[in-house]
């Protein structure tokens, strides 16, 4: 490897020593409705963020504390001696892409048939400390 690439994977990896991913992958619901619950959080602190999902009615923010929960443990676990709480870690990215879907057959009247398709999604959330 060339010196100028070493520099920049070097600068890479350090770059990613405060921020901690975590995916979740077919999850059956639609990825519009995990969207709307996702944009509550984009951005928040990850404090707030727990707080917004536990108190939401949607049915997607049940899977979407769980990522989260596991994001900060991620964190935990590449920063260890450190807190996530002291860190002021935040939602710094959140991302729904579609996934594969069921198409199922809903019957219709005379004898026709209507295609149903039930979605899934993938979610990926990024975690970042604030302080340094």
């Amino acid at each position: 490897m060339g010196q100028r690439k070493h520099l920049a994977a070097t600068a890479r990896k350090e770059a990613m020593k405060t921020v901690a991913i975590a995916h979740l992958r077919n999850v059956p619901t639609s990825p519009r409705r995990m969207r709307q619950v996702a944009d509550l959080i984009r951005g928040e602190q990850v404090d707030k963020a727990l707080g917004i999902l536990r108190f939401s009615t949607r049915h997607s923010s049940r899977d979407l504390e769980k990522l989260l929960m596991s994001a900060i443990a991620n964190w935990e676990a590449k920063n260890e001696g450190r807190k996530a709480d002291e860190a002021g870690l935040k939602v710094t990215s959140i991302q729904v892409n579609e996934a594969r879907g069921f198409k199922r057959m809903l019957p219709a009247p005379q004898g026709r048939a209507y295609r149903m398709r039930k979605r899934s999604n993938h979610v990926s959330i990024i975690v970042d400390s604030t302080q340094a």
